[in-house]
């Protein structure tokens, strides 16, 4: 009983499902919009193509709010970082390379004007408290709605 007097937070839900709930979020939400050049962007110089989904703006935007509420201070840097990969080069050996900071400088900043997110002194994000009581908000229909599938299986 004590547990459900507890409240829900992203840390408690599994990252897959968080991310596509709030990727839903934002996609209705009238404040967070997609850039007109999203469907022609790479994610990085390491990929060949853009992403064929429509709605990856949106996951990644997800993802990346994800990432600030779980590691405060987090930067573009360290984003970039994250989001990288393995830079193929034919028979040559592969390279580590860092996604496109664009990408991410333009959802940090849309994150940033719906309060969300906000800068600190000392460089990086952090997520606000509206932000959180946002993300725990969609983190606890995540979780019921996962308890009540769960209890649907047994």
């Amino acid at each position: 009983m004590a547990e459900e007097a507890r409240g829900i937070c992203v840390r408690d839900v599994k990252a897959t499902a968080f991310i596509n709930a709030y990727s839903e979020h934002l996609k209705n939400s009238d404040k967070f919009d997609l850039p007109v050049w999203a469907d022609t962007a790479k994610t990085g110089v390491f990929k060949e193509l853009a992403p064929y989904g429509d709605d990856w703006y949106y996951i990644r935007a997800a993802s990346i709010a994800r990432k600030v509420y779980l590691r405060p201070g987090i930067g573009i840097g360290q984003l970039q970082k994250w989001y990288g990969g393995a830079y193929r080069r034919g028979a040559r050996t592969e390279h580590f390379r860092k996604a496109a900071s664009g990408n991410i400088r333009s959802v940090l900043i849309q994150l940033e004007e719906m309060k969300v997110l906000e800068k600190l002194p000392s460089g990086g994000r952090r997520v606000t408290v509206v932000g959180q009581q946002d993300l725990d908000r969609i983190a606890g229909s995540v979780a019921r709605s996962g308890a009540g599938d769960d209890s649907d299986e047994e």
